[in-house]
């Protein structure tokens, strides 16, 4: 079958030469695919295609040697227009959802796939095809405990992988409403402590210490005062933040602007936060930091705040290749990562958008609280945050 894949890439006009194909065999030998096929489709893409010219003349050999499964993930336009309208919803019992099939993150892929392969007219309400309403682990505006959403809004936060462009945007670093309050909120994050070589004259101290001394001057220098304080903010964007996109706006400005601070620096993630952050919306890999490397550029000093509402499905934050995006795959799960960032800050806060009495109800957000001081971004809850960073020590969890 493998070498069916190497001679048809061939036959297309993919230049496959013996030292990218014993490349690949290296990388399947130690295991680099996961036994997983949409893996291994990400894995042969890697080692076999030199340029973006050749991606889609390799998606259509690889379609052809795996029975015609799609090996790339983009949904032709025609099924996302199936999907746009949901109808039937069907609103099941606890009992009736408990029924339903569990897939594993790999079965969920295959399947999908396959189905789609099947598949030639729009469904709805029904339990097999890619549709929507019904309980189909396929579609959108349907229920399932581990579906791929295809396309659209997420609505029950609830998906554990997305299909379909997705398209975030920066938070603004411009806006003026209300920031004035937030940063009279932010106001304590200017701790001015003494840092650094005493070179400042201490009048009161050298009188005294002249006095003690029956009138010889004796000089005492201390160090001057400065502002220590960095600050380090981690922002979800997409999807369930959408709605929040204006408090989230007018909190990154008002951190722009705080003249109080040593250093202040902003990344994205979406959802949570896995392998790697963002320094813009785009999610790209050009605009991609490993978070390892994020640990080692800011120590613990640093005062690190989380803003999302910590809602997803249960395997995005505890499973390994756990990312909503089948594209972007992770080893290490998410909340290995939390506990790392967690464990490595001095004082880290997480800033929740989500009404307080929604955060009970999420099986992740209890998740995320147990790690980090959670408080709701408000005028009110970014003051208590900021005591948080600045004054005594909250245990995880009581700031709700």
């Amino acid at each position: 079958m493998f070498s069916t894949l190497f001679y048809g890439l061939r036959d297309e006009g993919v230049p496959v030469a013996m030292q990218e194909w014993m490349t690949l065999m290296d990388a399947l030998g130690k295991g680099l695919h996961g036994s997983s096929l949409l893996r291994f489709y990400y894995l042969s893409r890697a080692c076999l295609v030199k340029s973006e010219t050749y991606y889609d003349a390799f998606d259509r050999v690889f379609a052809r040697v795996f029975h015609d499964i799609e090996g790339s993930l983009p949904i032709e336009e025609e099924v996302l227009e199936w999907l746009r309208n949901p109808e039937n919803h069907q609103q099941l019992s606890p009992e009736q959802l408990a029924e339903l099939e569990r897939l594993s993150q790999d079965e969920l892929m295959r399947k999908f796939f396959e189905t789609l392969a099947e598949q030639d007219e729009r469904h709805d309400g029904g339990g097999k095809w890619i549709g929507t309403g019904g309980h189909s682990p396929y579609g959108h505006g349907g229920v399932h405990p581990t579906g791929v959403r295809v396309g659209g809004p997420g609505k029950n936060r609830s998906a554990m992988k997305v299909i379909g462009e997705r398209k975030f945007k920066d938070y603004r670093t411009d806006q003026a409403l209300d920031v004035r309050q937030i940063r009279v909120a932010l106001k304590r994050l200017r701790h001015v402590t003494r840092h650094g070589v005493e070179t400042e004259l201490d009048l009161d101290e050298t009188i005294d210490e002249t006095c003690r001394n029956a009138g010889e001057i004796e000089f005492v220098f201390r160090a001057p005062k400065r502002n220590n304080l960095r600050v380090l903010l981690l922002m979800d964007v997409g999807g369930t933040m959408d709605p929040y996109f204006e408090p989230v706006s007018q909190l990154l400005t008002a951190l722009y602007e705080e003249r109080g601070l040593r250093a202040f620096e902003a990344y994205y993630f979406h959802n949570t936060i896995y392998d790697c952050v963002y320094k813009n919306a785009t999610l790209r890999p050009d605009a991609a930091v490993n978070t390892a490397d994020l640990l080692r550029y800011y120590n613990e000093h640093w005062k690190v705040i989380v803003v999302g509402d910590a809602a997803m499905h249960p395997a995005e934050l505890l499973e390994p290749y756990g990312n909503i995006n089948p594209s972007m795959t992770s080893e290490t799960t998410s909340i290995t990562w939390l506990h790392k960032i967690h464990e490595h800050f001095d004082r880290t806060v997480w800033l929740n958008p989500d009404e307080r009495r929604f955060w009970e109800h999420s099986y992740t957000a209890r998740m995320v609280k147990k790690l980090f001081p959670m408080y709701h971004l408000s005028v009110e809850g970014i003051g208590d945050a900021v005591n948080g960073l600045v004054g005594a020590r909250v245990s995880t969890g009581e700031a709700a």
